[in-house]
Order: C-alpha cells, then structure tokens, then sequence
C-alpha cells in the first residue's frame, strides 16, 4: 500500500490542481494521506510569487527531508519553471515537472509506485475546487506569473461542467472556481464566450449548493457581471479583489490601467447591493518608488473605503520583471506600512463579524474535531460550533452567537 500526500503553496488554482490529482492517484490504489511527514510520495505544488514564497518552498523541503527521509518528493509549479534544479535540495526529490508538464504528474508518480485497484476517493478539501482557466496576458511590472505560467488559457465548458457535476454527486456542497484572472475566462475560446456566461449556465445547474468566486480583477468586471454576481443567489456573498493599491500614481507604475475612482465605484455598488457580503482586497505595499504620500494616499483610500478584510503583502523583485531593476523601498520603512494596513484589517474584520451575531448563515463544515466543527458561511467567516452530525463538505445552518478578537462562536440550527 504506497501512500501519498499533497503540499500546495500559494494560490487556489495550485489546490485545484492538488484535488485533481488527488483523485487521480486513488482510482490507481494509491492511498491518500493528509500527514506530508508520514506518506511514501510527496507532491509539492510550488509558488514563486514573492521571495517569501521561494523560502517557504525550500523550508518545506527540507522539513520533508529530516522528519521522513525514505519519502520520495515530487515538485512542480511556478517555483519549479522558475528556479527549477536549485530545488534539487536533497536526494528525495525524485522529479521537477514544470507547468508546462503537470498534466504528466500522475503518471510520473505512477511510474514510480506502480498502479493498484481504484480506492475510494477521499477528498482533498472539503469544497472542491474547479480550475477553469490559467495564465495571463497582461503584464504588471511586478509580477511573474505571466511567464512562468503564460498566456490565458480557459479550460472548455463542457470539462467546467462534467467536473462540477460529479462534485454535486459526490455532496459537495460549495464549488470554488479558480483561475489566475478568471475574468479572462472564454476569451481564447472558439467560438469565445464569457466569464459572465459561464456563472449563468453552472448556477441554474440542478442540485448546486453554492459557487464562491477566487480573487477577481476589478478591470474585467463591467457592469452587467458585477450585478449577476451581487444578486445570484448561489454565488456566495464574498468578494475577494486584486487592487494592489490605491494611488493612481502607484497603478501606473505598475502597470495596472484603472483609476482609484473606479475602485471606489466597484466597492461602492457591491456593499449597496449585498450589504451582509465580505469585501477583501490584496494590497501590495513598498513598490518601487511608493513614498510617504503615497502609502498614504492608499491608506486613506483604504478607510473610507467599505473592505472588510486586507491581504497585505509586500513588494518582492523579482528577477526579469521590469520593477526588479528599481530601487526598492527600505525594509523598515516597509514593514511599518504592512503592520499600519494589519491593524486596520484586523479591526475591519472584527467589526465585520461582529455584525453577523444574531443571525444564521449557511455554512460548510471544513473541520470536525472531537468536540467542535468548523464551519465556513458564505460571507467567509468561520465558526467554530459544537460539532455537528453532518460530513466534511456538507451543509448546515449555523446562528452566530459570540465574537471575539481571535474566534467566531455559533451555534448548529435545524435546516430549514
């Protein structure tokens, strides 16, 4: 019995990817494990988005190596395109597959463990998540991806389509669509089609539970997409967006053509639309040339805007993007404006979940603990609540009672 294990790094579309595999290495008799230290394979879904991505890539590796060292590892993603054999960190890594060959990893890894009778399949999260497009044909002056993982590439509809369908047999509840820039999606498709399209035909799809949306680019939602996806009631309240920042002078330097004033327009018309929705935003702090006023442009633009949430990250060269070859933004001087937009989301956040108290929100169970669950709501809060009979995956409607500043407390309902 050859076991295996997934380790991703990075963002959704490298978990959906991790799901597809994992699907893949059971109906050939492998055993899937969630303990990366105790399993015979290794997958490691690399990122090389920032520098701190890199690092934890090799940090996980080398772990690997110390606490189970007859593991054989097998790497792939943007980190491998990217760096590829200065991941070669010990003997254990056996394969580097670069983007451009995941769709050999299966049997790559087969080829190592030899095939067995299919398994039953144990998920690898409790939402499945569906690929539905990849790469990217825009440019921004920070970021890499493009060329590590290429063009816009959408995956077909009926593929979209067969793959949600079998997740709604299997009593997934909640479908995550995942992309670089989903907004992209069916353009490269002949005949074309439209992100907008696509969320129509899967939502009158019998038997869906709920569809979340990964991160959006604020450039691609003209009006008529954002309006069916505030007021469609199976696409959950929670809107994640990538701004970067909120200086017109910034944007440009990046190579990002929107205005703040179009940012501002979007947030606007989704909280006037979906009052009870979760609003969060990636903000890329110490570009190259970010002054004082500047930060501080973003950080007002931030307060007076309605986001619940931030994800701040700071500014990393890296090597061929045009940013790389500026002067950097000194560490102090960065760090300071990451902790200032930290605080302010974690104060957003709590007074976000603050408001929810009161009411009942459908949830799926994410965790389940001997004596807790973990749910997740549709506006992407998680709830901790005396565990519940039901499955990992499944649905239950949960009442929050409790918030303080590190948990959200709830209480299971009977279903309506």
């Amino acid at each position: 019995m050859t076991t295996f294990s997934i380790q991703s790094f990075g963002c959704r579309i490298n978990q959906a990817e991790a799901f597809t595999w994992t699907d893949s290495l059971q109906d050939n008799g492998l055993v899937f494990l969630d303990d990366t230290l105790s399993s015979d394979i290794v997958l490691v879904n690399t990122c090389t988005l920032t520098g701190r991505a890199d690092r934890d890539v090799r940090a996980f590796i080398r772990k690997v190596g110390r606490e189970n060292p007859d593991a054989k590892i097998f790497l792939t993603g943007c980190g491998v395109d990217r760096l590829g054999e200065g991941l070669q960190l010990n003997e254990q890594v056996v394969n580097l597959l670069p983007n451009a060959e995941k769709k050999d990893l299966v049997e790559a890894v087969l080829a190592v463990t030899g095939k067995g009778p299919a398994r039953s399949r144990a998920p690898y999260k409790s939402r499945m998540l569906v690929k539905i497009q990849d790469g990217c044909d825009f440019r921004c002056r920070f970021c890499v991806i493009p060329s590590v993982r290429g063009p816009s590439v959408s995956i077909g509809g009926d593929r979209i389509f067969a793959r949600i369908e079998e997740a709604i047999e299997r009593g997934f509840y909640e479908i995550v669509l995942t992309g670089v820039n989903v907004g992209l999606y069916g353009r490269d498709l002949s005949p074309p089609e439209s992100f907008l399209a696509l969320l129509r035909d899967l939502a009158a799809l019998p038997g869906l539970g709920r569809i979340r949306l990964s991160s959006l680019d604020p450039r691609f939602l003209e009006e008529d997409l954002l309006r069916f996806i505030l007021s469609e009631k199976k696409i959950c309240p929670h809107f994640h967006l990538s701004l970067q920042s909120g200086s017109n002078l910034v944007l440009r330097a990046m190579g990002r053509n929107i205005e703040v004033t179009r940012y501002r327009e979007i947030l606007n018309t989704m909280r006037d639309l979906s009052p009870g929705a979760a609003l969060g935003a990636d903000i890329l702090v110490g570009f190259p040339g970010e002054t004082d006023e500047l930060f501080e442009e973003t950080r007002a633009f931030l307060e007076s805007s309605p986001l619940t949430s931030l994800h701040v990250f700071s500014y990393s060269p890296r090597p061929g993007t045009p940013a790389a070859a500026l002067p950097n933004v000194t560490e102090r001087i960065v760090k300071e404006r990451m902790q200032s937009l930290r605080r302010l989301s974690v104060a957003r956040h709590l007074s976000f979940r603050r408001d929810q108290i009161g009411r009942v929100l459908e949830a799926v169970v994410i965790k389940k603990g001997p004596r807790t669950s973990l749910c997740l709501t549709g506006n992407y809060v998680e709830v901790d609540v005396e565990r519940v009979d039901a499955d990992k995956g499944a649905m239950v409607p949960v009442r929050i009672t409790d918030v303080t500043p590190r948990t959200t407390k709830g209480k299971a309902e009977k279903s309506r």
